[in-house]
């Protein structure tokens, strides 16, 4: 495995939608004090912050277009300076291409970084459309069940803040899930070829225990951080 030379960890979390990224990048967060850096959450704080490269995300964005790559790129320099994000970060949404990840290499290298571990969340594709279609979260606090998976200890009652109210994701059904797993993997395939042909790329088993996936990672993060 290489290592980061210098500067905090660089990790990425590849997977379909329902595999489970933003609940292991809070465990990783919480076990190794990582900052999971989403894309579409620092383009809104880019933006609300008003500096130059969210200015000119605002435009784009007002105008119903896509923000660049050199844009996203900036936007995640900047935030990778921070004082909080020494002991690492998890990337979340981005790279999404070979181009993007090929931009990226080329920005952590400027700084003397690389990206530690890109590791692939491998699922069950029927499985993942389930786990998908059943998905559901408190609407005050935005605590995740699962019809099948993680109901509420008491019907209709939130477990974590005793909310009534609840919200499905219009697109969290089982044709659009399989839409979205299609569309993952033709958009991800050289992904995984590009990390792999670095040396980086690790791939954990997503569809067991969320403790048993965690520790798996817990195992590549140690060797980027410890």
């Amino acid at each position: 495995m290489n290592e980061v030379t210098t500067g905090p960890a660089v990790l990425i979390l590849l997977g379909p939608p329902g595999a489970g990224k933003g609940t292991q990048a809070r465990l990783l967060e919480e076990r190794f004090g990582l900052i999971q850096l989403s894309t579409g959450d620092l383009l809104r704080a880019a933006v609300a912050a008003g500096t130059p490269a969210g200015r000119a995300a605002k435009s784009v964005m007002e105008a119903g277009g896509l923000v660049s790559d050199d844009t996203v790129l900036a936007i995640l320099a900047d935030r990778m300076a921070e004082p909080d994000v020494k002991a690492g970060v998890i990337l979340d949404g981005f790279p999404r291409t070979a181009g993007q990840a090929e931009a990226l290499d080329a920005l952590l290298a400027r700084t003397g970084q690389k990206v530690g571990a890109a590791i692939s969340l491998e699922v069950d594709d029927e499985a993942m459309v389930g786990r998908v279609a059943g998905r559901f979260s408190c609407a005050a606090c935005g605590e995740g069940y699962h019809d099948a998976g993680k109901p509420t200890a008491t019907a209709g009652t939130c477990d974590k803040c005793g909310g009534t109210a609840f919200k499905r994701r219009a697109d969290d059904n089982a044709e659009t899930a399989r839409a979205r797993l299609q569309a993952y993997h033709a958009q991800t395939a050289p992904l995984i070829a590009h990390y792999r042909s670095l040396g980086v790329l690790e791939s954990v088993d997503a569809m067991g225990a969320i403790t048993d996936i965690a520790a798996a990672l817990g195992s590549f993060v140690a060797r980027q951080t410890g």
